[in-house]
């Protein structure tokens, strides 16, 4: 991380810097898309919503990538020892935690509630417990933790040009965190196949005579393909219900949500793009429009900043 980011952050202690530091490398790393939409914020934001990703891709590594070769119980048994000290670490204010130590400062500062931390590591543990979802009410339980809680946690950084409007941003945050988290589900239903789960509701998949087992063949059918193109459907309602949100937002935040927004939900767009071969194909958000997305996002950014300045 640039000495400037965390310098304009107010971020001196040196062991703090370091824990921010180690949170942007995960960040970069893991998020591509997020990370690049994270560089159109203004630099004293920055390492904060490093610090949140950073917290979250290391709960996520001890359920799907440190603990392989290890049994679920194993990896419930890590993720509620360290799930459970970043926790008090929160209560108690301050964290010798290498990466919770940025988590831990950064709820401090923008007083960011602690349930929404603990509601995260509940769906996790969900991750290590249950394959499969019944009905979307049964979903929504699972993605808000591990979806809408994220969203709030950003507005509560970025803030909102009046105070009043915090309720309804968070709402609307709590909408494009469902957006992106479906998108995801939909792209990646061979990969969570692999890893023994089915985040699409089977209640829904029974509407288009899709079962589980038809999914494990991993052959795209009409039926499938309709039961997805359902799911693209509401990717993009929930995406049209957040967008007032982002409006709420302080103008230097804007262009930077509104990126992320276009380049997460355009998942679906890719899904479309290979007629729904989940199954043979990993769609993709095209580089090209990745960085026409970016730079139009850039050029707004730098407006806004400019338009903040002094006279």
């Amino acid at each position: 991380m640039s000495r400037r980011e965390l310098d304009a952050a107010g971020i001196l202690d040196p062991r703090l810097r370091a824990a921010y530091t180690a949170c942007r490398e995960l960040h970069a790393y893991h998020g591509r898309t997020y990370f690049l939409a994270t560089r159109l914020l203004p630099p004293a934001k920055r390492p904060f919503v490093h610090a949140l990703y950073g917290f979250a891709r290391h709960a996520d590594e001890i359920v799907d990538e440190i603990g392989r070769g290890r049994t679920p119980q194993q990896r419930a048994d890590e993720l509620a020892r360290w799930g459970d000290r970043v926790l008090a670490d929160l209560a108690r204010g301050h964290s010798q935690d290498p990466i919770a130590g940025a988590l831990v400062d950064t709820s401090v500062r923008f007083a960011i509630p602690h349930e929404l931390f603990a509601d995260f590591l509940a769906s996790m543990r969900m991750d290590l417990t249950i394959s499969e979802y019944p009905t979307y009410a049964d979903l929504a339980v699972y993605v808000h933790g591990s979806a809408a809680v994220v969203g709030r946690q950003m507005v509560h950084v970025l803030g909102t040009t009046d105070p009043a409007d915090l309720p309804e941003a968070l709402d609307r945050a709590d909408d494009l965190g469902v957006a992106f988290q479906l998108a995801n589900f939909i792209r990646d239903v061979a990969e969570d196949l692999d890893r023994g789960r089915v985040y699409l509701p089977l209640d829904e998949l029974e509407r288009f005579a899709v079962r589980r087992a038809d999914l494990e063949r991993r052959v795209l059918t009409p039926q499938i393909r309709l039961a997805l193109e359902f799911q693209v459907r509401r990717v993009r309602q929930l995406q049209a219900r957040a967008e007032p949100g982002i409006a709420l937002l302080g103008p230097a935040a804007q262009p930077a949500i509104r990126a992320a927004s276009e380049l997460y939900c355009g998942i679906v767009d890719a899904v479309e793009a290979i007629d729904h071969q989940v199954f043979d194909h990993r769609a993709t958000v095209g580089s090209a429009f990745r960085v026409r997305v970016a730079g139009a996002a850039w050029l707004r950014a730098r407006a806004a900043r400019l338009r903040a300045l002094p006279a």
